[in-house]
């Protein structure tokens, strides 16, 4: 249970409703070509227009020895700082405090807590992390700055799917609609390290101030094991004067990340 708290604390890292729409990203309609330039430019046309986003959420977490079901509070100021409450049975079991330098949890069962950066959690969870792909990953946008990188493109089963053109040992793949130009799913696969990471996003509904996802499933494989995480959205909310009250209570056992 431990170890569960830590991972989905960090890894998780309402005014929109009348309008909102919720859609499938199943695409059945035939695909036009298209650079993956254009894809890239069509899918950055998509701008999230927010300051802050609140996130009720219910989260399921599985791997080879357990499963559990806890609720998820998110809050998000925007390339600022991301709060993650999670709670079992309405109690708070653990938070996690992540800004653009630092990475912070507390878990209640064990007494202890982590404070550190970005470098040793991503060998932890076996993939590197920064603040903009946990901001990211949460709001259903591509993990890295496309603009930056150089990518081949194909049609597979009705998506545009574009592949890092890098030749290194990380391999990494996302998957759009051809209708928004929306992520419906994304890769990363350290093959050497038999390590890797897959984030999909079934469905997502349409907001006046971004195109979210509703849910959202995260599926990792490394030697120690497989393991999976499912968010459901229950609700948000954009553009809230949010508070974001984090301290590491008295008595707490530091643990070093290895």
């Amino acid at each position: 249970m431990k170890k569960y708290l830590a991972i989905v604390a960090i890894v998780f890292m309402v005014s929109c409703k009348p309008k909102a729409v919720v859609t499938s990203t199943t695409v059945t309609e035939p695909v036009d070509e298209m650079k993956a330039t254009k894809i890239i430019d069509n899918h950055y046309s998509n701008k999230s227009d927010f300051s802050t986003l609140y996130i009720k959420a219910n989260a399921r977490y599985a791997d080879d020895k357990q499963a559990q079901n806890v609720t998820a509070e998110i809050k998000i100021k925007k390339d600022q700082q991301i709060l993650v409450s999670i709670r079992f049975i309405g109690i708070t079991m653990a938070k996690a405090s992540i800004t653009p330098t630092s990475v912070s949890y507390y878990e209640k069962i064990k007494g202890t807590y982590f404070d550190g950066d970005f470098s040793a959690l991503s060998q932890w969870l076996g993939t590197d992390l920064d603040y903009n792909k946990i901001q990211n990953m949460l709001t259903g946008e591509a993990l890295d700055d496309l603009n930056k990188g150089k990518y081949t493109k194909i049609l597979l089963d009705n998506l545009y799917r574009l592949d890092d053109s890098n030749n290194g040992n990380t391999k990494k793949s996302y998957y759009f609609n051809p209708t928004d130009f929306s992520v419906n799913k994304q890769e990363v696969v350290q093959e050497a390290e038999n390590r890797s990471i897959q984030i999909a996003y079934p469905e997502r509904v349409a907001h006046k101030e971004a195109n979210l996802p509703s849910s959202v499933e995260i599926k990792t494989a490394q030697p120690k094991g497989k393991s999976e995480i499912n968010l459901n959205y229950n609700s948000v909310s954009f553009n809230e004067e949010l508070s974001f009250p984090y301290s590491i209570p008295d008595g707490y056992k530091r643990i070093i990340i290895k």
